[in-house]
């Protein structure tokens, strides 16, 4: 039963060092993954970098370890484990997720608007995105300097990326949120009390749809940066929960998935 561990925009696997750090006790393979293009160039320039793309990418990760895997998911990763939760909950012990929701109701913050608009994007990211105000602003929200002075915005091609991969999903809520509603798999939602860029509300809205746990700490956005020691326990917690579940109730809990 491995746990795959899915970063966001602009991070790599490094946001996850911390975690993993602190997991005692979790016997099984953790896979931190790098998602493509974030940090290091696309090995393959077809790669559409689509939400979709990626969701697939994670769905082929989650096949390559044999099922019943722990997700988790931060910021962009957490809107694509929403969504492989929703489409292949046979794959899945448990999920995992908070930093951004899955939400018909909420608006992209200002900077995402600017990436999803041809034009603006692309000179936002050629003339005000530098290497040095990106690493200023990520550590200004809570991201350590040396994990600031690696992200992915740093990589060769990845700005490009990043344009393709928000333009791709103006209209996720309106588009995810039915499947997401229906999910029926241990979870946890965990958000930062004071996230600059999704509130708190859309966490909460977020657990209610998922009939999830909400864990909810002391920090910004970034909490597997600034609450490592808190988001293991929590995590370690969940998937005692879904161990605990899969063991009683595997063979109906199995049979329930395969029928969505």
């Amino acid at each position: 039963m491995p746990a795959l561990l899915v970063h966001g925009n602009p991070d790599t696997s490094h946001l996850w060092e911390a975690v993993i750090g602190r997991l005692d006790g979790y016997d099984e393979e953790i896979d931190a993954v790098d998602l493509p293009g974030f940090a290091a160039p696309l090995e393959d320039p077809s790669f559409p970098a689509t939400k979709e793309a990626y969701v697939d990418w994670i769905i082929d990760r989650a096949e390559a370890l044999g099922g019943s895997v722990d997700l988790v998911g931060h910021d962009w990763g957490s809107l694509m484990v929403q969504r492989v939760a929703s489409i292949r909950p046979d794959l899945l012990r448990s999920v995992a997720c908070g930093g951004a929701a899955v939400d018909t109701e909420y608006p992209w913050h200002p900077l995402a608007q600017v990436w999803q608009t041809p034009g603006e994007g692309e000179k936002y990211m050629a003339e005000e995105l530098t290497d040095e105000v990106g690493i200023e602003h990520l550590v200004e929200n809570g991201v350590p300097r040396a994990s600031a002075e690696r992200n992915a915005w740093l990589t060769p091609g990845n700005k490009d990326v990043i344009l393709k991969l928000y333009r791709s999903a103006v209209h996720i809520g309106a588009e995810w949120q039915p499947e997401l509603e229906k999910v029926d798999l241990p979870a946890m939602v965990i958000w930062g009390r004071d996230d600059p860029y999704v509130p708190l509300r859309f966490g909460e809205r977020l657990a209610e749809r998922m009939r999830a746990e909400l864990v909810v700490l002391d920090c910004g956005h970034w909490w597997p940066f600034e609450r490592p020691a808190e988001t293991a326990a929590a995590l370690q917690r969940l998937w005692t929960r879904a161990r605990d579940l899969e063991k009683s109730q595997a063979p109906s809990l199995r049979d329930h998935q395969a029928n969505w």
